[in-house]
């Protein structure tokens, strides 16, 4: 048997068309223990996501961290989830069918797009294996990590290219590495905090942007993703006409005892706290989708934290998620990126092909 997938009752008319898969992180299945664990396991076996030694992060994760983190996060899961399931997840599901519904509007024909994750289900083998029975040949990968990182947008690489690996007929491949200073994309995040103030009033101190942090030493290795988040930040602030005293990019999420990108977002909300910086509102410009960083994190923990130390108003500002405005700026993201691609190969073409196919011999 062939180590190579290939196309079962193949035709010289079937389909030919450009597709979009839409990349994110993961979500575990459910918020229990037993499921965050598979979850976590995956998570942090990859490479790109801990930079350790091997032998040494397994022993560390098998012995250690997947033994007592798993409770601890599912309790946090359990805080945010839905009738619907994972936020993100669901979230992400409508983001999909969303895009896929604009695009054809924009374009005029149906584009194919289909959801895929790097960690947990649906898997990025699930997700392309859609696109294939689809008959996409040429392939866009629009990972939802607006600023580019080793550990996000490298790991959707190296997901996309495992399964790639096993096709026997290869799409064509784009990737988009980031959007971070997409116009609209920092429309859509300006109107998205224009909005919220619209309709619960402007009362706050400082805007707080706070992004995933990543470990000091990526930085210090090349990556690029501290410097976009700061042009994210800044574009953003401009837009919304902010002065430099009125805002401040930090970083949340920090894990484990090394170094990370600082200003780190807790401690910079126990500071303003105790300096009577008492009322903030926080967005999160990194995250396309409302998670458990955001939701749990952010507009739980650091709320409680924040308001602990002396502060009094704290608001979180939701991500842009499926919003109208998110969604086109995702539409222009991709129809930039797939210029010069035909959208699909017309069906008296492919008849045309078929019939020229059989004419050497072929029997479909």
């Amino acid at each position: 048997m062939s180590r190579y997938k290939g196309t079962t009752n193949f035709s010289h008319d079937m389909p030919d068309c450009t597709g979009v898969l839409l990349c994110n992180l993961g979500t575990p299945e459910a918020p229990t223990p037993s499921a965050v664990r598979r979850y976590l396991g995956e998570f942090l076996s990859d490479p790109r996501v801990v930079e350790v030694p091997r032998l040494v992060w397994k022993l560390v994760l098998h012995g250690i961290i997947l033994r007592t983190r798993p409770r601890r996060v599912a309790r946090a899961y359990a805080k945010v989830w839905t009738d619907a399931g994972s936020p993100l997840l669901a979230i992400s599901r409508q983001q999909e069918a969303a895009l896929k519904v604009h695009l054809a509007g924009e374009l005029g024909t149906d584009v194919p797009v289909a959801l895929g994750m790097c960690y947990g289900k649906p898997s990025m083998a699930e997700a392309l294996e859609e696109l294939r029975q689809a008959g996409v040949r040429r392939l866009l990968i629009l990972p939802l990590y607006p600023q580019y990182a080793s550990a996000t947008t490298g790991a959707v690489f190296d997901a996309v290219m495992r399964e790639l690996g096993h096709w026997r007929w290869l799409p064509e491949l784009r990737m988009v590495n980031h959007y971070h200073d997409e116009p609209a994309y920092i429309d859509a995040l300006a109107g998205s905090v224009q909005a919220y103030w619209a309709e619960h009033g402007r009362n706050s101190k400082r805007l707080m942007m706070s992004f995933h942090g990543l470990p000091r030493a990526s930085l210090e290795a090349g990556d690029p993703y501290f410097c976009e988040c700061q042009k994210t930040a800044r574009l953003l602030a401009e837009k919304l006409g902010l002065a430099d005293e009125e805002w401040k990019l930090t970083f949340q999420s920090r894990f484990g005892l090394a170094e990370w990108l600082q200003p780190y977002t807790d401690e910079t909300l126990e500071t303003w706290a105790r300096a009577g910086i008492d009322t903030v509102d926080t967005v999160c410009p990194g995250f396309a989708v409302d998670c458990l960083e955001t939701l749990e994190e952010m507009a739980i923990q650091n709320r409680e934290l924040f308001l602990e130390h002396g502060g009094r108003d704290y608001r979180y500002i939701p991500a842009l998620n499926d919003s109208a405005a998110h969604i086109e700026a995702l539409t222009a993201v991709v129809q930039r990126h797939i210029q010069g691609w035909p959208l699909a190969v017309e069906a008296d073409e492919r008849a045309a092909r078929q019939q020229r196919a059989r004419s050497l011999g072929a029997e479909k």
